[in-house]
């Protein structure tokens, strides 16, 4: 891991540069903000207004603290562990140094910061500067009293040594900031926590309380029990690539993931535990969210995907709530934007106003996938399923039978394409032909005669066709694509939902026409990039997946973090999920193992992807071809693959395998819960290992500054 860690030669002084830190809860950035000033951020991801929307559910900021230097500053460096999940670094200034190290914690709620001043810089100081409880979207903003909670001033006290900030919230409960420096002669060591505590005011015992516990565990035995879950949590999966660039920010995501957020933490909106003056702070449900845990099923960490599912299925009473009344008794939805509690109204009805009605079905689908890929099918019956009966029935209240007997929805809001609005969007029918054929295949998994099947099906039979012209597929009827925009919305039958594939005459064609033609237009972000290389790899072009992966290279930053207008996290996490799509793929039931690998990626390999079905991967592809493919059946489901190989291959395992060839060059294998067979072509089974691809020289820690 250690050739991927982020190394600096030289002050960081933006946000976007900076080394970050967090435990799924709390996070710190540092960076220089003046002469004699360094910043560490103060942040905890589910402190936020209460109310509805992104001026009412918004993220709060909380602080920072400075420490100021005796001299000034000169230069410095930065070293982040991604291993050990710590920042360690030098401050020089003309009358000294200040080695420092941080960590934020694994389990314990505080950012634990050690100072190791030299002789001329002994004065050094830390000052609290606790950040107005405003939405950041309206910091500077000349609206900014129209939308403003109008949370009160904190409050600055003392609890002994410790020192303390309450801020009290309009809308009810409190976050509290808790601190204390303690002198340990050579080292100075400060302890920062925040608690949280809604509807009730109760957090400072909390805090002061966090703070008290911590300074009585020794450094050493904070540091190994830290570095203890990290050390255990990598090892989930293991991906190596030949391009050193890509391969280190692979893994610079999957440490940001487990930053981010945790199975029982903060729900990863669109700034995690960073947040920054951004017009982002709170979770959009349109793409972003779907985005952010679009990785965790494919690296079979979904320990972090468990966040998403706790958050959806803990607030189903706030996500009916969010429907309009009239529909609540079989309904729930969600709008374009929500706080931690899912918080966020529809806005009105389809056909009437400008609605995004997909958006709980499109997370719907992620929750379909962790399913999928852990095949836990309680979670299925009591959580997933009602949830996505409910997310459909608000669809099918709205359509109606056409003169051409097909079923039609009215006009509604394809994310985000704001030039027009028309009726059946690509959006929703894609969500809805996606939503009634997984309720089928749930019912029919758990043995439910479910009294709405026939509504399922007629759907499926009759549903109008998506809406197609010369340049591909349109944003709705009567709409076509004729602007520039960052959203795919219109094309999510290719992908996320594979609905429209590979194996369909003609689909790759037009999958091509449509995305060609969308960005041909401009108005481009980094996820259109994303976007555009998973559609490519669902259709097996490895070589177009890779050159639009390789167009996001400019928009990331120097720690991999994103902007547009402002912190934006999704988007390099989605191209952790384009570099799994090109590795690996598991729709409509079957294994794909190097579906879409470019010809420049000769050598690649990983070990102990998941797949859906549970199946545990692990794969070596060597000069352009694959070595060998282990397939590990972690729950028994039938496993049916597409072949990796040129021509005929091996199954080798602890007993004999019936393999079986199906049509489209697909085979079955019947391997039971815990088996584990080894498939490989030639005459002589290859050395079952996989290590890292050595990177070419001086390739490195791309990340960082230099």
């Amino acid at each position: 891991m250690s050739r991927h860690d982020l190394k600096w030669t030289k002050m960081p002084k933006e946000w976007y540069e900076a080394p970050f830190l967090g435990n799924g809860m709390m996070g710190t950035m540092v960076r220089q903000t003046g002469d004699k000033t360094v910043r560490w951020d103060v942040g905890r991801g589910d402190v936020q207004n209460h109310g509805q929307g992104v001026h009412g559910a918004n993220r709060l900021p909380i602080g920072h603290f400075e420490l100021h230097t005796e001299g000034t500053i000169t230069g410095g460096d930065m070293h982040l562990s991604l291993w050990n999940a710590e920042a360690t670094g030098t401050i020089q200034t003309d009358k000294g140094s200040i080695k420092w190290r941080s960590f934020v914690h694994t389990d314990l709620m505080v950012i634990i910061t050690e100072i190791e001043p030299s002789k001329g810089e002994r004065e050094c100081r830390w000052e609290w500067k606790p950040a107005i409880a405003l939405n950041p979207k309206l910091v500077g903003a000349k609206n900014q009293q129209k939308h403003s909670r109008n949370n009160p001033a904190p409050i600055r006290k003392r609890d002994g040594n410790i020192d303390v900030t309450t801020q009290h919230l309009t809308d009810g409960g409190e976050y509290v900031t808790a601190w204390q420096e303690i002198d340990k002669g050579k080292q100075r060591l400060l302890l920062t926590t925040v608690a949280l505590t809604y509807p009730k005011r109760t957090a400072k015992q909390e805090a002061v309380d966090v703070i008290k516990h911590v300074k009585d565990i020794s450094m050493d035995t904070l540091t190994q029990s830290h570095r203890a879950w990290w050390h255990e949590w990598y090892p989930t999966s293991f991906v190596t690539l030949p391009d050193a660039w890509w391969e280190s920010f692979y893994w610079i995501q999957m440490y940001k993931l487990a930053s981010g957020t945790r199975s029982d933490r903060m729900l990863l909106d669109l700034n995690g535990p960073w947040l920054q003056p951004t017009p982002w702070p709170a979770s959009w449900w349109n793409l972003n969210i779907q985005l952010t845990y679009s990785p965790v099923y494919a690296s079979g960490r979904l320990d972090i995907g468990e966040s998403l599912c706790r958050t959806i299925y803990d607030n189903m009473d706030n996500l009916i709530q969010n429907v309009p009344a009239a529909y609540q008794h079989d309904s729930a939805g969600i709008g374009r934007v929500s706080g931690q509690y899912c918080k966020g109204t529809l806005r009105g009805i389809p056909g009437e106003h400008r609605v995004e009605a997909g958006n709980l079905v499109w997370a719907c689908h992620n929750l379909w996938l962790h399913y999928r890929h852990s095949m836990d099918d309680d979670q299925l019956r009591e959580q997933l399923y009602p949830l996505l009966k409910r997310a459909v029935n608000f669809y099918l209240h709205f359509l109606e039978e056409g003169d051409d007997g097909k079923l039609h929805l009215p006009k509604t809001h394809s994310p985000e394409y704001i030039f027009a609005e028309g009726p059946d969007t690509n959006y929703d029918l894609a969500l809805l032909r996606w939503g009634c054929t997984t309720l089928i295949k749930a019912s029919e998994r758990l043995g439910i005669e479910d009294p709405r099947r026939p509504e399922w099906d007629n759907v499926l039979m009759n549903l109008t066709d998506y809406p197609m012209d010369e340049n591909g597929y349109m944003v709705a009827r009567d709409v076509p694509f004729a602007k520039g925009h960052r959203h795919y919305s219109h094309l999510m039958m290719n992908y996320p939902l594979y609905l429209v594939n590979i194996n369909q005459p003609g689909a790759k064609e037009l999958a091509t026409r449509s995305v060609k033609h969308w960005q041909s237009l401009g108005a481009r972000q980094g996820y259109s990039l994303t976007g555009a290389s998973s559609i490519s790899s669902a259709y097996g072009m490895g070589n177009e997946a890779l050159e639009y992966l390789n167009g996001l290279k400019p928009y990331i930053q120097a720690n991999t973090m994103y902007k547009e207008a402002g912190p934006v996290i999704e988007t390099p996490l989605s191209g952790a999920q384009s570099i799994h799509d090109i590795l690996i793929q598991s729709w409509d039931g079957v294994i794909r193992v190097f579906p879409a690998v470019a010809d420049k990626w000769d050598n690649v390999a990983f070990h102990d992807l998941l797949t859906e079905g549970a199946f545990s991967i692990s794969a070596k592809r060597e000069d352009g071809k694959t070595a060998f493919v282990s397939i590990k059946s972690l729950k028994g489901e039938p496993c049916i693959f597409a072949s990796p190989f040129e021509g005929e291959f091996q199954v080798s395992g602890s007993r004999e395998f019936r393999l079986k060839e199906l049509d489209n060059g697909l085979h079955s294998l019947d391997l039971k819960q815990g088996e584990q067979a080894i498939l490989w072509s030639g005459g002589k089974m290859p050395k079952l290992t996989i290590s890292p691809i050595p990177p070419e020289p001086g390739k490195r820690s791309a990340f960082g500054l230099r």
